[in-house]
């Protein structure tokens, strides 16, 4: 299985603007400063290994939609903005796409008035929904007056199926099923089985250790396996702060899950809008400094999710 990140963002897409691209290449400058570079490839090693990701790179701009590889259907969790992207890399193909989506905010299904494979007839677009309102949420986006092309004039054969919670699934070759998570309106985590190998999807959650917001059952869904892709969208601070109930977690949080799960690789996902990449850069060495600090026993990878990432299970 490879998975494959195409929106990362939480709430809204957030590029970056002139003066940040600006303030990159200077930084990136300083540190080239009296080097030369013989050719080429000379000039990727020094990107790769002594520039910091924040500089050489960006943590993205789309809004979530995550794509995972390893069978003939395609499967992809959400419909972001980043599932433009996506669209656009399969243009020209024919084949099913199934789209599971988390829930039903805006930041999770307003790529979909522009995926491109939805308007090529010959292409079938299955989506799955624990929310039985999936097929009114994804028309009134494209009804007047928001959108000048209407749900119902894309060419593909669309197909809307609701899931039932306790129930596992077998679609696209994979064994589905699904965890109601704590969110304003709710939203479901999904856990995708195939081969031995195992990803959840789960983000837009909040997570809470308190008697009336046990973790036992969450942990029993994450458990062994081999990528948890997490709503880390704020910092500790932030979390059990002003945007408390807000509906997301945080990095010290995923952390904890993670190991007491026994996951193997914890991805934080649905990055913080008014975040720029520095403050992830830091976000993610501060979150690998914890799990030293938790357990200097664990074996577990830690990574943080950006726009065309890749993961390999």
């Amino acid at each position: 299985m490879l998975v494959h990140f195409w929106g990362t963002r939480g709430s809204l897409p957030a590029s970056l603007n002139a003066e940040k691209v600006r303030q990159k290449i200077i930084n990136a400058l300083k540190v080239a400063q009296g080097k030369i570079f013989a050719n080429d490839s000379a000039l990727e090693r020094f990107l790769d290994r002594e520039l910091p990701f924040a500089v050489r790179g960006t943590y993205g701009g789309n809004s979530s939609c995550v794509e995972i590889r390893g069978g003939d259907e395609y499967i992809l969790c959400d419909a972001g903005t980043g599932l433009r992207d996506f669209g656009q890399s399969a243009a020209g193909t024919r084949g099913v796409y199934n789209i599971f989506l988390s829930h039903l905010h805006w930041d999770h299904i307003q790529g979909f008035p522009f995926f491109t494979p939805a308007y090529t007839p010959g292409n079938r677009i299955n989506i799955y929904s624990y929310d039985p309102g999936m097929e009114q949420a994804l028309v009134a986006q494209q009804g007047p007056p928001f959108f000048p092309v209407p749900f119902h004039a894309m060419g593909a054969e669309i197909a809307f199926h609701p899931l039932e919670q306790d129930t596992v699934y077998q679609i696209a070759g994979c064994k589905v099923r699904g965890m109601r998570q704590q969110h304003p309106g709710g939203s479901y985590g999904y856990r995708f089985e195939k081969d031995g190998r195992s990803v959840i999807y789960s983000t837009d959650s909040e997570h809470k250790r308190d008697a009336e917001n046990p973790v036992d059952a969450y942990l029993d869904f994450i458990r062994e396996t081999d990528l948890l892709i997490f709503d880390a969208q704020y910092t500790l601070f932030d979390a059990i702060g002003d945007k408390e109930n807000w509906g997301h977690s945080n990095n010290i949080l995923a952390v904890e899950l993670a190991v007491e799960g026994m996951v193997k690789h914890l991805c934080l996902f649905h990055h913080e809008h008014t975040y720029d990449d520095d403050i992830f850069d830091e976000l993610l060495e501060d979150t690998r400094t914890y799990l030293k600090i938790l357990s200097e026993e664990s074996t577990l990878e830690i990574t943080m999710a950006y726009d065309g990432l890749e993961i390999k299970i």
